[in-house]
């Protein structure tokens, strides 16, 4: 077909989108009129689940299915999508008496789920069904079945997979939030299912994974000059130092904020030592923390440095607000 932008109605464009939101609400709204002691059942199958939850469905309920099968995993219930036109040649072996299909079609008489439907009763999989067509026979082979139907589609020709598509993206997000509730799924999981995204990184991060050690942290004595402080500072590039004792326990620290101040106060520092320019009891951070602790702290108390410590105050590292930044914490 031929267009010619000449003739383009953007006034019609902004109503068919406005009226494509409103049938979709709608959609999902029906949905919650309509959810009742099946999804529950549906919900109890996946728990008592010691497979997999295997979604299927084709074309764009297929790639529905997809989507839904990755949030199921990602929030604590192990999934996979499974191709039913693949599955007929092949891919059934991927399904076992141990798991739960999630049986995904808008008219429930899809061929292809059809041609499966025999095995996967022989086989004693439960069958979930979320599909319009409550008296289809994809419906009747299901153990529970979760009604997607919807009024019209939001297609000006009624055609397109468009309101039903998001009804069951719809039940597919409830039945994993419902899931994951059940399951007593934390942060501290999600993060162990996503540690590339930045969730994963703030609560899988340790102070030890980005602190610096050994050579790389900057400490002095008490009694050392402040010149050699200074060039302690410099070489080591934290913006601050650590005072120790002779058993290596923090005595105190020295900024460059604190040179500054002493500066604007017009102190004579070449004659002092470590010692008496440090501020005593700084405050520190254990290595096994949450990196995202340490934020919290420096935020706190408007500082850009820190300390690590072990539990006898002995020093074992340090690290700044760059560190932090370089690991994405920040």
């Amino acid at each position: 077909m031929s267009f010619d932008p000449a003739n383009f109605d953007a006034e019609q464009a902004l109503t068919l989108a406005r009226k494509t939101f409103e049938i979709e609400a709608a959609a999902v709204r029906d949905l919650a009129d309509r959810v009742g002691s099946e999804f529950a059942q549906a919900v109890l199958l996946m728990l008592a689940c010691r497979g997999h939850v295997v979604v299927m469905g084709m074309g764009k309920s297929g790639h529905i299915g997809r989507k839904i099968a990755a949030t199921l995993a990602s929030t604590g219930t192990p999934a996979m999508f499974v191709h039913p036109a693949e599955a007929s040649h092949g891919d059934l072996g991927m399904i076992t008496g141990l798991d739960v299909v999630l049986a995904i079609s808008n008219s429930g008489v899809s061929e292809e789920l059809m041609a499966i439907l025999p095995v996967l009763s022989r086989l004693g999989v439960p069958l979930v069904a979320i599909t319009g067509g409550v008296q289809s026979v994809l419906a009747k082979h299901a153990r529970v079945t979760l009604d997607s139907s919807v009024a019209r589609e939001a297609c000006p020709l009624n055609l397109a997979p468009t309101a039903s598509t998001t009804a069951q993206l719809a039940l597919g997000d409830a039945l994993a939030v419902a899931l994951l509730d059940a399951r007593g799924f934390k942060e501290e999981d999600f993060a162990r299912s996503h540690p590339g995204g930045s969730l994963g990184r703030k609560l899988l991060t340790h102070v030890s994974d980005v602190m610096r050690s050994g050579d790389a942290v900057p400490q002095v004595r008490p009694e050392t000059p402040f010149t050699e402080l200074m060039r302690e500072m410099s070489a080591k590039g934290l913006g601050a130092s650590a005072v120790v004792s002779d058993s290596q326990r923090v005595l105190g620290i020295f900024t460059d904020g604190d040179l500054r101040r002493l500066v604007e106060k017009g102190v004579d520092l070449r004659s002092s030592t470590a010692g008496e320019v440090m501020h005593a009891h700084p405050h520190t951070v254990r290595a096994d923390a949450l990196a995202v602790e340490a934020v919290a702290l420096m935020e706190q108390h408007s500082i850009t440095s820190v300390l690590v410590v072990d539990d006898a105050g002995v020093l074992c590292g340090a690290l700044n607000t760059n560190d932090l930044m370089r690991a994405k914490v920040i």
